[in-house]
């Protein structure tokens, strides 16, 4: 299996060294194939093939940068935001912008990594901080799903591969595809679109559709 590479984008020298340094220390460590304090980073040179980019939301400007993330994603581009800000807004906005997962500075290494791996994965990775944001919003406008749309999104949640939810439910790949796809249609219906696995995740658990525990 191929090394997960990520790009960094911060302006902190120290959180760009000590981000390095967990990953290069890391079992198998992870390719910091580019660094920097502006985004174009992430999309020239070596940072354009990076499997994940770890983005500030906050450069120098000192203004939230999420018109940047939201061009990244649209770009198809993995992204993880490493910020220090906690305001559930701001965490919830990222969500629905479509980031792989948000986690403040303040999780640090025991959640940083795990994370950036299950981004390359393109599976959901829920920190404490972002799943207490999530948890404790509640939508007035969450779609109705059916018993068995509920059971193929927790079982494609629990696993990286459609064709095991296809297995453990006696159904083709297929099928499951639509499951998922009405999901998201529904979603889409109520404005609350979820685009990526990870957006649907946070759609499931700010609904109460599923629990952390189930995760």
């Amino acid at each position: 299996m191929d090394p997960v590479s990520i790009v960094i984008i911060d302006d902190h020298p120290a959180i760009v060294e000590g981000v390095a340094a967990w990953c290069a220390a890391a079992d198998p460590p992870i390719l910091v194939v580019g660094s920097g304090d502006e985004p174009g980073v992430a999309v020239c040179g070596a940072g354009a093939t990076a499997d994940v980019v770890l983005f500030d939301l906050q450069l120098e400007t000192g203004v939230l940068s999420f018109h940047t993330v939201g061009q990244l994603v649209v770009a198809g581009r993995r992204v993880v935001v490493y910020s220090q800000s906690v305001d559930a807004a701001t965490i919830l906005r990222c969500l629905e912008l479509g980031v792989s997962t948000y986690l403040t500075k303040a999780e640090g290494r025991e959640h940083l990594i795990p994370a950036l791996r299950a981004a390359a994965r393109d599976l959901p990775y829920v920190s404490p901080a972002l799943g207490g944001v999530m948890a404790s919003d509640r939508r007035a406008d969450r779609p109705v799903l059916s018993d068995r749309e509920r059971e193929v999104l927790l079982a494609w949640f629990e696993s990286d591969s459609k064709n095991l939810v296809a297995a453990r439910f006696g159904l083709s790949v297929k099928t499951v595809d639509t499951y998922i796809a009405r999901v998201r249609i529904k979603y889409a219906e109520v404005g609350r679109r979820a685009s990526t696995k990870a957006a649907l995740v946070a759609r499931a658990l700010q609904d109460g559709l599923v629990d952390l525990d189930d995760l």
